[in-house]
């Protein structure tokens, strides 16, 4: 996989195996004014090796923001975000955790595994559009973000 020609868009990477939630995120990002490439790997040993920049990911740029689902093959959102949490190499990337469980234990769980944010997924296209545009007015334009 090769980086997008786009040095300047903010990168996200969204840890995500549901079509419907990826199509859905793809179409809202997309719709955004704000410059950005949204990557999808779809299990969490294939997040860890995008962001490892190991095998195929060799050549992509570090993401600026990453949006991790909990419920993934492989390894799950949270084992996915302790590996980033504990590599001095991406810790600094925020990490907002982006899942459909509304299960207080999985949320303080993430926090203390140092996630940035823990959202429940809107249920509806309308809201679900409004939370990207919020998300990215946020991280894209009012927070200063490192190594960017």
């Amino acid at each position: 996989m090769e980086e997008k020609n786009n040095k300047n868009a903010f990168k996200i990477l969204l840890v995500e195996d549901n079509p419907a939630d990826i199509r859905l995120t793809e179409e809202a990002i997309n719709d955004s004014k704000i410059n950005s490439v949204l990557y999808n790997v779809k299990d969490g040993v294939e997040a860890i090796n995008f962001l490892r920049k190991t095998g195929k990911y060799s050549k992509v740029c570090r993401p600026d923001l990453i949006l991790l689902d909990l419920n993934l093959p492989k390894k799950n959102g949270l084992e996915v975000l302790r590996d980033i949490k504990q590599d001095e190499g991406l810790k600094r990337i925020p990490v907002v955790v982006f899942s459909i469980s509304g299960n207080e234990e999985d949320l303080i769980k993430a926090y203390n595994l140092h996630a940035n944010a823990f959202v429940n997924k809107p249920l509806e296209i309308k809201e679900f559009y409004r939370f990207i545009k919020t998300l990215e007015d946020f991280w894209f334009k009012v927070v200063k973000l490192a190594n960017r």
